[in-house]
């Protein structure tokens, strides 16, 4: 049985943000690394072991966002679709890397880490020429790649001069390319059709 060719892909478009937007943003990270540095303080606790507690638990994605709930009341700038989402990326880094507890996230000096930002699809909106994200406007460079398109959960990542990007999944449809002719010539004036692996020429005919 033939598998038919998938209809569409996912693409990754990454924009980048105006500067007008990046003191908010760096506010945005500082309080995205306060929230995973507490996933990673909490989950390393939950992981100890004691007299009256000998099994370790290990914190779900469920469980830390339960345990992060009414945060919003402490930050800013992010709200709680934003701190689930850090919650769930932790855990499922966790996860993978079967660890007690992960790198912290630092927020200033020689070490700080890159700035990210992630949010779930539908707390990003377009509205005109900027698109709208926690009562923040942002304006970014290529935006009409954004016409007629429906975006996925996707980020704001800064890279190491310090530039921001909106980086989005979006799915794209594939077009299916067809062949201008059904006829197909052969060249009957070749003296081999093939070469094999081990240097052997077919002759044609």
């Amino acid at each position: 049985m033939i598998t038919p060719p998938p209809t569409s892909f996912i693409l990754t478009l990454r924009l980048k943000v105006k500067r007008e937007s990046y003191p908010w943003l760096n506010q945005a990270a500082i309080e995205v690394n306060q929230i995973w540095n507490y996933c990673n303080e909490t989950s390393m606790k939950a992981s100890e072991t004691s007299a009256e507690r000998p099994k370790p638990k290990w914190l779900s994605g469920f469980d830390l966002c339960y345990l992060t709930a009414g945060m919003t009341e402490f930050t800013n700038k992010i709200g709680a679709d934003t701190i689930q989402m850090v919650c769930t990326e932790y855990a499922a880094k966790r996860r993978a890397a079967k660890k007690r507890k992960l790198r912290w996230r630092v927020s200033s000096g020689a070490k700080r880490s890159l700035g990210w930002v992630p949010f779930k699809a539908q707390s990003l909106k377009l509205k005109g020429v900027a698109l709208r994200f926690c009562g923040k406007s942002f304006r970014v460079f290529d935006l009409s790649r954004l016409d007629n398109v429906r975006w996925k959960q996707g980020c704001f990542a800064q890279d190491s001069v310090g530039d921001w990007w909106l980086c989005l999944p979006v799915e794209v449809k594939q077009e299916l390319s067809v062949a201008p002719q059904e006829a197909v010539g052969i060249d009957l004036g070749l003296k081999s059709i093939a070469t094999c692996s081990d240097g052997t020429k077919l002759e044609a005919g």
